[in-house]
């Protein structure tokens, strides 16, 4: 692959849309969908060579992969390193290794009324993909739905968050390199930025979409040293949000506990930190309780039985996943399935996403649908039933309709025998029937 370390240039295929019009969105979509009638017609061989060649750039450059992501969001190198390229690492791998057992046709059981017929599920691309991605893992939002898209046979056109476009229009170069090593067509997959009419006119324009997160705006350039691993924001006016969660809590009673605090950051830092801070005495009228904080606050609430826990969890509009802790796993496994959530980890947290084999989505406002997993890879498809005759030409579907009645109760009665009854009539019939034409016949 070639060497596109030279971060600062920005690559001349990204698309840049800040006022982007439809027409604009609909011709980056009209052109990864004519490069992906070709892919389509890729094998799996091929798509697996892909993801290998990723794979090793990846393990080889991880440490320019989280300082770009570090530098873009404020996550430190720690953060970038488990949440972008472990789990990337891992969702290549899951493909490497199944991803085509899950895309296979899958054979299902015919029923007894057509067991002359063989039946099957088919999974064929969609088409286009269109992936709505946040900011706060840029690599790993980006990478995750165009793998799984590419490797069903789609292309993509990923709408990068305006907060995080720096370090997408870097990434998107990798994409592009590995594409070229294995000869694939260029404009298989799109990269583009702007606000919310952007995401707007893709939404139209695509087969499918994946939305994750939401935008905001602003953005930072923090420090690496990793001596932070809470607090840092990508937006400015984002502290102030969290702060207003917070007073409008302690204005209902509840009270700060403990709140963490930063050594020498700078003045012109400031604003893009919120220090890790621990409450109590909160209650479901509090704003920070109805409301999404994606921030260092830790809200505490006392509970007095399991059925309690379990109410007050379950009193969000939210609902993706959930982490019950306890001394007895068995107990907080009870617990855990009783919280309506999407995923949910016991005696850890979001330890459920770094098994690539699952299903990942939640409930509620937190959305539908699932990626990752086998759930995730066939939502990228169009999936298609068929149902074939098993032994044709010899036997086909035809029914007589004197025997339509007994063949319903031969076939579905509750009892064997009301069926064996039935199975006497639709033998009865037939057999007269043979006669009366072996007559005609003669």
């Amino acid at each position: 692959m070639r060497n596109i370390k030279d971060s600062n240039k920005m690559p001349q295929r990204i698309i840049l849309m800040h006022r982007a019009s439809y027409c604009k969105v609909r011709e980056q979509v009209e052109k990864v969908r004519k490069a992906q009638k070709m892919w389509a017609k890729t094998s799996f061989k091929q798509r697996r060579q892909f993801l290998r060649i990723l794979l090793k750039y990846i393990i080889k450059h991880q440490a320019l992969i989280c300082e770009i992501s570090s530098r873009d969001t404020g996550k430190t190198m720690v953060d970038a390193s488990l949440g972008e390229i472990m789990t990337t690492c891992e969702k290549i791998h899951w493909l490497l290794s199944e991803g085509e057992k899950w895309l296979k046709p899958e054979y299902r059981s015919s029923g007894r009324s057509m067991l002359h017929k063989s039946a099957r599920v088919e999974f064929h691309p969609l088409g286009v993909i269109g992936a709505i991605v946040s900011w706060n893992y840029p690599f790993h939002n980006i990478f995750n739905p165009m793998l799984a898209a590419l490797f069903s046979g789609n292309g993509i056109v990923i709408k990068i968050s305006e907060n995080a476009s720096w370090s997408g229009c870097f990434y998107f170069r990798i994409i592009q390199s590995a594409l070229a090593a294995i000869g694939a067509p260029e404009d298989l997959v799109e990269v583009i930025t702007g606000f919310g009419e952007t995401g707007e006119a893709l939404v139209s324009s695509a087969d499918k979409v994946i939305f994750v997160g939401s935008p905001g705006v602003g953005k930072m350039g923090p420090p690496l040293a990793g001596r932070y691993d809470m607090g840092a924001l990508c937006m400015h006016e984002h502290s102030e949000k969290l702060e207003g969660l917070v007073h409008d809590a302690i204005d209902k009673g509840a009270e700060i506990v403990a709140r963490g605090s930063f050594g020498p950051i700078g003045g012109d830092a400031v604003d893009q930190y919120y220090p890790p801070t621990v409450i109590v005495n909160v209650n479901h009228s509090m704003r920070l309780m109805q409301e999404e904080a994606f921030g260092p606050i830790m809200p505490i609430m006392k509970f007095s039985s399991d059925e309690e826990v379990v109410k007050l969890a379950n009193d969000s509009r939210y609902g993706l996943g959930c982490a019950v802790f306890s001394g007895n796993q068995s107990h907080a496994r009870e617990i855990a399935s009783q919280i309506h959530c999407g995923f949910a980890a016991v005696n850890d947290f979001a330890a459920t996403y770094m098994c690539q084999s699952l299903p990942f989505g939640g409930v509620k406002h937190s959305g539908f649908g699932r990626f990752g997993g086998a759930e995730g890879l066939r939502a990228c498809c169009l999936v298609k039933a068929v149902v074939e005759d098993r032994w044709w030409p010899y036997i086909k579907t035809v029914i007589p309709k004197p025997i339509q009645e007994s063949l319903v109760e031969a076939l579905y009665g509750l009892s064997i025998w009301d069926r064996l009854k039935a199975l006497v009539s639709v033998l009865k019939v037939l057999t007269e029937q043979n006669s009366t034409n072996s007559s005609k016949l003669k």
